[in-house]
């Protein structure tokens, strides 16, 4: 058993990646939906300290500025990457969330990749390549959980 975090840049297949596993039988929080972040973009603390102390086995996915306040309560820390193109392609052509759509927030995504990732990417216990088939993903994040 092991809590385990998603994390990555939007476009990357973090919530695609979530459902797979779901799907699989694992307990899984997106914390894009349901309320998880707050109106100041972190993550609950209350909520998500609550959560990762009652589960002893969680696959979580989001990326927060408040988030590494949370990484010594989780076993594993992926970090999903993808190159800019396949960014692009994915948050143009998804249905389930609109973010990504417009120039300045595809902007903001190109900024994040060049700013934020390689932050992430340090603290990261491992690295998955996006790009790869979400079976593929899924079972190396369930390697992890064993």
């Amino acid at each position: 058993m092991a809590r385990v975090l998603i994390t990555g840049m939007s476009g990357t297949g973090k919530s695609t990646l979530l459902a797979e596993l779901h799907q699989r039988g694992h307990l899984t929080v997106d914390t894009d939906y349901d309320n998880w972040v707050l109106p100041s973009g972190v993550w609950d603390p209350v909520r998500m300290a609550s959560l990762l102390e009652r589960q002893s086995h969680v696959i979580v996915s989001g990326t927060v500025e408040n988030q590494i306040d949370f990484y010594d309560q989780f076993d594993h820390i992926v970090l999903l990457s993808a190159p800019w193109e396949r960014l692009l392609e994915r948050v143009t052509s998804r249905s389930n969330n609109p973010y990504g759509r417009t120039q300045p927030q595809q902007d903001e995504i190109r900024f994040y990749l060049n700013t934020v990732e390689p932050l992430l990417r340090r603290r990261a216990t491992f690295e998955l390549d996006g790009t790869n088939p979400v079976n593929e993903l899924a079972d190396a994040v369930e390697s992890l959980t064993v």
